[in-house]
């Protein structure tokens, strides 16, 4: 898929212009939930017309991402940051401790049962953010995509509670991480854990974090340069990757988990 890869002013249906040039752009306010916004280049839609889901996924496949300057601001700005965070799957690290905490916790972890919960979860305060980016434009379009099977969640549950997941984009052999949230300890971070054993087995190349925080870098995320991300992206969008290759209808345990990880 070809695109030009642009940060641009102008609505929805500018975002792929056949010709034109970068314009300057301001950077939005508020970091995000799988990682914190710093030194990007953003552009605010001047017209509020829809984004379809097809539009997003483009988006997507040209290294850029919409987000919201607060939940009650109907605009959405397109987001390419300068140097992009990552998390190179066949360097995933993981904490002893956080290891023993997978096998041993007695949360149970499923896969695209509850988006809306899960989005909802995402859009709470969390430490260090007082306030969401997520807006109803974002719930709509990635709730699209979840009924699509283009976008999917990872939720753990303590009993019949809800109490930490993430969602994110699954684009050929690329994940893109949207946000994540946990109500418990370590919930968050299971969850992250049960995602990086899912995408390896699924085949995936690229597990794209958008920016990193200290908590990311725990687990071996890193910032790479534009330049340097559209090689891994682009390598990436060539072939399928199988975000079902472990079972989605029943939960997995950590013990298996693990295992598939040290195997992967």
């Amino acid at each position: 898929m070809l695109c030009k890869r642009l940060t641009i002013t102008g609505s929805a249906e500018e975002v792929f212009p056949a010709g034109g040039h970068r314009r300057p752009v301001r950077p939005p306010l508020e970091g995000k939930g799988i990682g914190r916004l710093n030194e990007s280049m953003a552009s605010r839609e001047s017209a509020f017309i829809d984004i379809t889901p097809e539009v997003l996924l483009k988006a997507y496949s040209c290294g850029i991402f919409p987000m919201a300057e607060s939940a009650d601001d109907p605009a959405l700005y397109w987001i390419e940051p300068e140097r992009r965070g990552i998390i190179p799957l066949d360097r995933f690290h993981l904490a002893g401790r956080l290891a023993r905490t997978v096998r041993s916790t007695h949360f149970t972890v499923v896969i695209d049962r509850d988006f809306d919960a899960v989005i909802e979860g995402c859009a709470q305060p969390q430490p260090g953010r007082s306030r969401t980016w997520i807006n109803s434009r974002i719930r709509t379009l990635y709730r699209k995509l979840y009924e699509r099977g283009d976008c999917h969640t990872v939720e753990v549950y303590d009993g019949e509670s809800l109490i930490g997941g993430l969602y994110g984009v699954s684009l050929g052999r690329a994940f893109f991480g949207e946000s994540m949230f946990h109500r418990a300890r370590d919930a968050s971070k299971i969850a992250l854990v049960h995602l990086v054993a899912r995408l390896k087995v699924g085949g995936y190349r690229l597990l794209d974090t958008q920016f990193v925080t200290d908590h990311l870098r725990s687990f071996g995320a890193t910032e790479v340069s534009r330049p340097i991300y559209h090689k891994l992206l682009d390598a990436a969008l060539v072939g399928e990757a199988d975000f079902t290759a472990l079972p989605v209808d029943h939960p997995i345990s950590g013990e298996t988990i693990l295992a598939r990880l040290a195997r992967s």
